[in-house]
């Protein structure tokens, strides 16, 4: 992502969110510290959301909507305070992502998001150009993070990655970033509700040389997928563009390893340090 800053409706919006929260505070009389107190956090993350530089956790917003008599009005804002998490190319993705009772994945140049453990999420958007500011970085990090709850959702979701064996050679972060993330991996890919084939380096035939995406289904039953390239985001709904994908995936499981003998690859690979 090239991006440095927010879009400008996201910035904006948290902006206002951080301008109704200076607003509040100063009708109950309070200075930052002493609401950061009463919410557990610093004076400086205080004003870093007030100033719209920082996004607040959704239990943040709960506890300072009741310390300060708000009666709902932080809290009517969380879905969008949450959707600002997100660049916008990605933010309908991440909605959609979110709702998602069928999800398969094809990556070819990092471990998913999905998977990703925080060292490794962290050290993906550090080595970003041009750089992100710390600050930008952990608000990414966390909602990365937070994306992956939806392998605690109930029902759980029906959820398959492949991923080329390149990008698990690539030691993002160093070598016990690396190793952190090839173990997150196969704990992942014990769950009953995910499967996870990594595509061989030598495999002849491939069908995903056009490069990754997503495919998606909710439970209204639409199918989308969601395709990205250097900060160009897309959602494909039209129905014969979906197809064409959700049957090119199904090439590539078809030439990918069971996913036995892919954690069995990956085991390997942890071997061999």
């Amino acid at each position: 992502m090239a991006e440095t800053e927010r879009d400008d409706g996201a910035a904006g919006f948290l902006r206002c969110f951080g301008a109704q929260l200076r607003l509040l505070r100063e009708r109950e009389g309070l200075t930052r510290a002493e609401l950061g107190s009463r919410l557990g956090y610093g004076e400086d993350q205080i004003a870093s959301v007030e100033l719209g530089r920082r996004i607040p956790k959704p239990e943040m917003i709960d506890r300072a909507d009741e310390v300060l008599g708000a009666g709902g009005l932080l809290v009517a804002m969380k879905a969008e305070v949450a959707r600002a998490r997100y660049p916008s190319f990605f933010q309908h993705a991440a909605k959609l992502e979110s709702e998602a009772v069928e999800l398969h994945v094809y990556d070819t140049l990092a471990v998913n998001g999905l998977l990703q453990t925080e060292e490794y999420a962290r050290a993906v958007f550090r080595q970003w150009r041009p750089f992100l500011d710390e600050e930008v970085v952990d608000q990414r990090c966390a909602s990365r993070m937070a994306r992956q709850e939806i392998f605690n959702r109930r029902p759980v979701p029906n959820l398959s990655f492949v991923i080329e064996e390149a990008v698990l050679h690539k030691r993002i972060g160093g070598d016990q970033v690396w190793r952190g993330q090839l173990e997150q991996v196969l704990l992942i890919g014990q769950r009953r509700n995910v499967e996870i084939q990594v595509m061989p380096l030598g495999r002849g035939e491939h069908a995903g040389l056009a490069g990754p995406f997503t495919l998606m289904e909710t439970g209204d039953g639409r199918r989308v997928a969601y395709t990205e390239v250097q900060s160009d985001g897309r959602l494909h709904t039209e129905r014969g563009r979906v197809r064409e994908l959700e049957a090119t995936y199904g090439a590539i499981r078809g030439q990918a390893p069971a996913p036995q003998e892919s954690m069995a690859l990956i085991e390997k690979l942890l071997g061999e340090t």
